[in-house]
């Protein structure tokens, strides 16, 4: 039997109460590469950079919204030979030019999660640990492709 302890559970306080994140990147035709998860009260931009390591992204056009600008996050992209599609926050004092034609292609992320919380395990959080949540998401995907 698993132990239980922090380690297992990415469950965090945020303002709705405990919740978990779930990070994903998805390819050009919506269709789920890479998972990961985290606690609720962590920053999205925490977790670019080890999400985007776990596949080969020389090449490609990474598309995000405005909390993946950092830009430590965007030179991680450029060095990895890939180009990227972030607007800059309002407060950022040297903006950067957004192609916002291309920008609109980020809706097929936003999605594929609408398609996975069509379960209603995935987003009430049923599972206690990460390794049984992660498998239901795991789950949810491959039917949201069956479909």
């Amino acid at each position: 039997m698993a132990e239980k302890n922090a380690t297992n559970k990415a469950v965090g306080m945020s303002k709705g109460g405990r919740n978990t994140k779930i990070h994903a990147i998805v390819d050009g035709l919506g269709n789920p590469v890479v998972f990961l998860l985290s606690g609720g009260n962590d920053h999205d931009s925490k977790h670019a950079i080890p999400l985007l390591g776990q596949i080969e992204i020389k090449g490609s056009n990474i598309l995000g919204d405005k909390a993946y600008g950092a830009k430590a996050i965007r030179d991680y992209i450029v060095s990895q030979q890939a180009c990227y599609t972030i607007p800059a926050k309002d407060n950022v004092s040297e903006p950067w030019p957004v192609d916002y034609y291309t920008y609109k292609e980020r809706r097929l992320v936003e999605c594929f999660f609408q398609k996975i919380k069509w379960f209603r395990r995935v987003f009430t959080r049923y599972d206690k640990l990460d390794d049984s949540f992660l498998a239901f998401v795991l789950i949810a995907s491959i039917v949201v492709l069956l479909i």
